[in-house]
């Protein structure tokens, strides 16, 4: 294992009295040990044992010449041998005094050298010990905590799982609710196409029965109604269709969330149970520099937290709207069957109306033609009698032209006379009256047949009226939805 780190110096290591050039200093060595890891690969040669090669070089000692004694240094330079081969005997380098410190010296370092190593060895032994456990300590705690990061994306995932699932399932059942409504505003079709043509068919109805009677102003109102539902499907439709784009776009969140989640959880899972001996392990310099977070955990945790408030928001005011469609489909069609069983209703009394009428007028009408028959036959009688009249009156007034026929004093104006005279006016009186009455009846002939005309007239307008109420419009009502249809379940 390749240990890194600053050496510890220890207290007890006191600084060397000998010339800094027989070793490097320690602060040359430590200062390579300056940062807590390296951002570059270490050499070969750091992995190997600790060998004293590697920071020592060989001491070249260079010896000088001793100073002169006070002796040497007074005497005369003619006294001097001038000879160099004698000069060896003649004059020494060291004295034995010089000689023994230089042992001593040498013994002194030694040892010093020897107490500086074993303290550094036993200094590096402990922080070779020390890193070791910092930096086990420092990767059990960098492997506790992403432990702890990995059960708080488990957390979040399975909220985020959780809710997404909740949003799923509103969602469907508001696509299935929209697609009742859909249906249920379909069907208002028909009703309302059936009361307009109610109301077309019932413009071609004939002389007084085109009137606006109970059967029309309920017919109105049921178009009014009919529209009125529609508008208010329409609307609550149209509430779904958006309120549908909001599901999805909280789901659409949730759903990139989680995506995040299972790819930072599979990382982070991954480096959880990264060890030393793992593979695809390596180093990557400069990455400790590198900082691309944009979020820190309130905030993390925040923005997860935020998108499955928005999603129950959006949960809630979806089943809100659900049960408002809900609501609305069995009010409006309460309502359309409601004014279907009014308009129903005033068509069965319009129709009973109508036909009572129908029936009234058919005995009037037959009653008018036995009235017509009889006043025929009377005219008829009455015309015989003035012709029966005929007779009578020429034989009266024969016996009076006959009787002025009587000479001279024979004209005498007896009883005969004066009665024929009298029969002749009672019988101009007779058929004067009797003519007078042929044209009575005559005229009451005229107002007979301009009452079987008019009440044929009518007969025929109430029977056209029957056709079309009871016939054309109860006809076409008897495709009234159901209230299946008209709350969008088929």
């Amino acid at each position: 294992m390749e240990l890194v780190g600053s050496p510890l110096t220890a207290t007890y290591a006191h600084p060397r009295s000998t010339p800094t050039k027989f070793l490097p200093a320690i602060s040359t060595m430590a200062s390579s040990y300056k940062n807590r890891f390296p951002y570059y690969p270490l050499p070969q040669s750091f992995s190997l044992p600790w060998m004293p090669s590697t920071y020592y070089k060989t001491a070249a000692i260079n010896p000088t010449l001793a100073p002169f004694s006070k002796s040497s240094q007074g005497s005369m330079p003619s006294k001097m041998l001038p000879f160099v081969s004698n000069r060896t005997t003649l004059f020494t380098r060291y004295t034995p005094d010089d000689w023994y410190r230089s042992n001593l010296t040498n013994y002194k370092e030694s040892e010093t050298s020897r107490h500086n190593a074993e303290c550094l060895r036993v200094d590096t032994s402990r922080m070779i010990q020390d890193k070791y456990q910092q930096t086990k300590k420092t990767q059990a705690e960098s492997t506790k905590n992403l432990g702890e990061r990995v059960n708080d994306i488990e957390f979040w995932k399975s909220e985020l799982c959780r809710e997404l699932d909740e949003m799923i399932g509103e969602t469907n059942a508001l696509t299935d609710m929209k697609k009742r409504l859909e249906r249920a505003l379909a069907e208002t079709e028909a009703p309302l196409q059936v009361a307009q043509e109610c109301l077309l068919h019932r413009e071609k109805r004939m002389g007084i029965d085109l009137v606006h009677d109970d059967v029309e102003k309920q017919l109105f109102t049921e178009v009014d109604v009919i529209r009125s539902c529609q508008e208010r499907m329409q609307r609550y439709l149209d509430k779904a269709k958006a309120q549908l784009a909001s599901n999805r776009a909280a789901q659409h969140e949730l759903e990139r969330d989680l995506v995040n989640k299972q790819a930072a959880h599979r990382i982070d899972d991954k480096c959880h149970h990264l060890r030393n001996t793992s593979d695809g392990i390596s180093y990557y310099r400069g990455v400790e520099r590198v900082d691309a977070t944009i979020s820190v955990p309130e905030s993390w945790a925040k923005f997860t937290d935020d998108n499955i408030l928005r999603s129950q928001s959006e949960r809630a005011a979806s089943a809100k709207l659900r049960d408002n469609i809900e609501n609305l489909l069995v009010v409006t069609a309460n309502e359309m069957w409601r004014q279907f069983n009014r308009v129903n209703v005033a068509f069965t009394n319009r129709i009973a109306e109508t036909a009572d009428a129908k029936s009234k007028i058919q005995t009037h009408l037959a009653k008018t033609l036995q009235e017509i028959f009889q006043i025929e036959m009377n005219i008829e009688a009455i015309r015989k009698a003035i012709r029966d009249k005929g007779p009578p009156l020429k034989v009266a007034q024969t016996r009076l032209d006959e009787r002025t026929r009587r000479p001279n004093v024979e004209l005498c104006r007896d009883p005969a006379q004066l009665r024929l005279i009298n029969e002749v006016h009672e019988i101009d009186e007779t058929i004067q009256s009797l003519q007078q009455r042929l044209r009575d009846a005559e005229d009451m002939l005229q107002m007979l047949v301009h009452a079987k005309s008019v009440l044929e007239h009518d007969l025929a307008v109430k029977a056209n009226s029957l056709f079309i109420d009871q016939e054309k419009c109860m006809g076409m009502r008897k495709t009234f939805p159901s209230t299946a249809r008209l709350v969008g379940y088929v």
